[in-house]
């Protein structure tokens, strides 16, 4: 679902290209959007990851060769494995560094996933409706509204290498690190705002942005709900008769 010119490849925050959103109860833009998305660190996180478990196979394997040295009386081999058994548990240590800061974005990125996927699909289908109800008038396509993805240089700086020194962590990894914090506190407030009742004497109305339940998974036809409670006697009544008939057959 979504108008011409949508943007499949990445998931969709329903932005049009002058920065509004649809409205779908009128099928106007408006200018309310959700907070935009945390940067999709998904790849890269599965970068570090199998980094991180070769790096901790291999640092197994270099002491257990070093222990074999020294049995054997090859002192400089059992060295030289010892050194690279510690080069591989730094380079361990790094990846499991980078794997936090990425596990922690995506983190965030599955919350706002959730908290924003409701408006999400209305602004789509709001865009659908506008072009179907003006088929001659000419609007701008949707785009995605998602931040730029890590360049190949960058993911190639997740790639380290034994027995060298290990890079610092890049300004790209860092700044979704600092935005964490930031990122929960605009959610929250988000979250927070609720619909005012008309008069201010009631009750809110409910959550003026809330979160995706998922799909109802009960039958769609359903059998009519008694409008008048029957009393005891002959629910009791209705239950031995049941019974008696599961008894025969």
């Amino acid at each position: 679902m979504g108008g011409p010119g949508f943007d499949r490849s990445r998931p969709p925050h329903a932005e049009s290209s002058s920065g509004w959103e649809c409205c779908c109860t009128c099928a106007t833009p408006t200018p309310s959007k959700p907070p935009g998305p945390p940067q999709w660190t998904g790849d890269e996180l599965r970068q570090v990851r199998i980094g991180a478990a070769d790096a901790r196979l291999a640092a197994i394997r270099a002491t257990a060769e070093a222990d074999t040295a020294r049995r054997q009386g090859q002192h400089d081999k059992a060295r030289q494995q010892q050194a690279l058994a510690a080069s591989y548990q730094a380079m361990h240590d790094a990846y499991a560094d980078r794997e936090a800061v990425f596990a922690a974005v995506m983190a965030d990125r599955h919350q706002w996933e959730k908290a924003t996927r409701q408006q999400r699909q209305l602004a789509v289908a709001a865009d659908a409706e506008l072009r179907r109800r003006h088929p001659g008038q000419q609007y701008p396509p949707l785009r995605s509204a998602e931040p730029e993805p890590a360049t190949h240089e960058q993911r190639a700086e997740l790639n380290l290498t034994a027995g060298e020194d290990i890079p610092r962590l890049g300004q790209w990894i860092r700044d979704p690190s600092a935005e964490h914090r930031a990122f929960a506190d605009r959610l929250a407030r988000r979250e927070s705002l609720v619909i005012p009742a008309e008069d201010p004497d009631y009750a809110d109305l409910g959550s003026a942005f809330p979160a995706w339940t998922g799909a109802a998974r009960d039958a769609i036809l359903q059998p009519p709900k008694l409008q008048i409670q029957p009393s005891p006697r002959i629910l009791e009544s209705a239950t031995g008769r049941d019974r008696d008939m599961e008894a025969a057959e």
